[in-house]
């Protein structure tokens, strides 16, 4: 999460502010980037995904304050279904092995400008999104190429932070934060 005398960069903010839509991949950003399976005694498997309840203030912050949220990832998963619904991620698109088509359609759907985007990612299927976003941010821990085309990159590693440091950067440049903690619910 961004510190309280964190200073943003200037040409950061100015990205920042113009932000309406925040957009994520979900495994390596809102999730560490594991994936453990539980063996069930039928021979399946179950999915168990852990999700940052500071990650989650910061979306619901993010809802609160206006800003349309969404995932686009290459995998399905039900605890994103539960998770997104908790915290009113308004697009979900999962099994996006290419991501743009899913970005596309958002841009159609919220009427945004790129320049109104912002995206977190961190890995290679991320980049070709973050080349066209207002704002590009890779978590502290993202591969070296997604790093080369972020405008920022957070602290935070994925799934401990770096989604809440992003809603944080943007309300921050939007001269909102303030306001906003007041408005902060459980």
């Amino acid at each position: 999460m961004a510190k309280a005398g964190t200073k943003i960069a200037a040409a950061v903010a100015k990205r920042a502010r113009q932000i309406t839509v925040f957009l994520m991949d979900v495994d390596g950003t809102i999730t560490d980037g594991g994936v453990t399976l539980l063996s069930l005694p039928d021979g399946s498997a179950q999915e168990i995904k852990t999700f940052n309840a500071h990650d989650g203030q910061g979306l619901t912050l993010a809802h609160t304050a206006g800003i349309r949220t969404g995932v686009i990832t290459g995998r399905g998963s039900a605890a994103l279904h539960r998770r997104a619904k908790e915290l009113s991620i308004e697009f979900v698109y999962e099994n996006q092995p290419h991501k743009i088509a899913a970005y596309e359609e958002i841009l159609k759907k919220t009427g945004a400008t790129e320049a109104m985007v912002a995206y977190l990612g961190d890995d290679l299927p991320d980049i070709t999104i973050m080349r066209r976003v207002g704002l590009a941010v890779a978590v502290g821990d993202a591969a070296p190429e997604v790093k080369r085309v972020a405008h920022h990159v957070t602290k935070a590693i994925g799934g401990k932070g770096a989604a809440r440091e992003v809603v944080e950067l943007i309300l921050k440049s939007k001269g909102i934060w303030e306001e906003m903690i007041d408005k902060a619910r459980a």
